[in-house]
């Protein structure tokens, strides 16, 4: 593995010492409101080195402290987006082959299910924690099977009933949340219950997805589809400290798209989460 020339700060690690490998999957191409996602992992990085520091004084905890290594980005075919999972699954197969925890930067949310698909091969128990928006459990959105829209109904097959816990969610329609009602534990509005999840989850294998748009677009007005009654930045931060403990095998942040806010205060929000999140499970494992 080749470090890349560009890393999120911080993150100048070797691959041979690293626990956590960093990829970017920069791929938009289901986006069904406004583009832009596939350029989040690049502009993460660019911006990091100049909209936060590596020391988090949340947790007195610095990147530099630990080894974290980049890879940088997948190279995604924009049209095709069975090739998009292949390609992100094939990646991560061989990440957990090496023992390391992967960290991908989204992209669109539909490039969770490549990951999600290998980590269930790895591991046989593996729960999902997703945070978002929108509940993303429609069988099929505009007739594709495969899109932002659905990826949780994908990972549903993926991982079966009874696995996936979301939080924040106030999007949907009525027969996709009537669906959830069935299959998984949806907590609507906020992160409400959050806190029993240490417990329950206990040594489970845990994949946490965060789709940003989560937040409230007064705070994070950069991403494709901005959906009102959104959660603050300091409660999706309260909320990552209740899921200390937890084996959490795997992690991404989708659905930034930089186009959509030429302030670039929601790409420095979305590199704080990210320093914040590494350091957490760089502080547990």
């Amino acid at each position: 593995m080749n470090k890349n020339i560009q890393t999120f700060i911080g993150c100048k690690g070797e691959y041979e010492d690293s626990k956590i490998v960093i990829f970017g999957a920069p791929f938009d191409g289901t986006t069904s409101y406004r583009p832009g996602t596939r350029f989040a992992p690049s502009r993460m990085r660019s911006e990091s080195e100049y909209a936060i520091e590596s020391y988090s004084p949340y947790l007195n905890l610095d990147l530099t402290d630990y080894s974290i290594f980049d890879g940088g980005d997948l190279e995604l075919p924009y049209g095709n987006a069975q090739k998009v999972i292949d390609i992100i699954e094939n990646y991560v197969e061989k990440l957990l082959k090496d023992d390391k925890i992967c960290c991908m930067i989204g992209g669109e949310h539909l490039v969770t299910l490549g990951a999600v698909k290998a980590y269930a091969k790895h591991y046989d128990d593996l729960h999902i924690i997703h945070f978002d928006a929108h509940a993303d459990l429609r069988e099929s959105y505009l007739g594709e099977r495969l899109s932002h829209a659905t990826v949780m109904r994908r990972c549903w097959e993926v991982v079966g009933d009874n696995r996936i816990f979301q939080f924040g969610i106030r999007s949907g329609d009525r027969e996709e949340l009537n669906w959830g009602k069935e299959h998984i534990e949806t907590h609507m509005f906020d992160f409400s219950g959050i806190e029993t999840l240490s417990e329950r989850l206990k040594d489970k294998p845990v994949y946490l997805t965060i789709d940003m748009d989560v937040i409230d677009p007064s705070e994070f007005p950069g991403t494709g589809t901005p959906e009102a009654g959104g959660v603050t930045f300091k409660e999706l931060i309260n909320a990552l400290r209740h899921l200390n403990g937890l084996n959490i095998v795997g992690l991404d942040i989708v659905e930034l798209s930089p186009p959509n806010d030429p302030t670039g205060i929601s790409t420095a929000l979305a590199c704080k989460l990210l320093r914040e999140l590494l350091l957490q499970i760089m502080s547990n494992s």
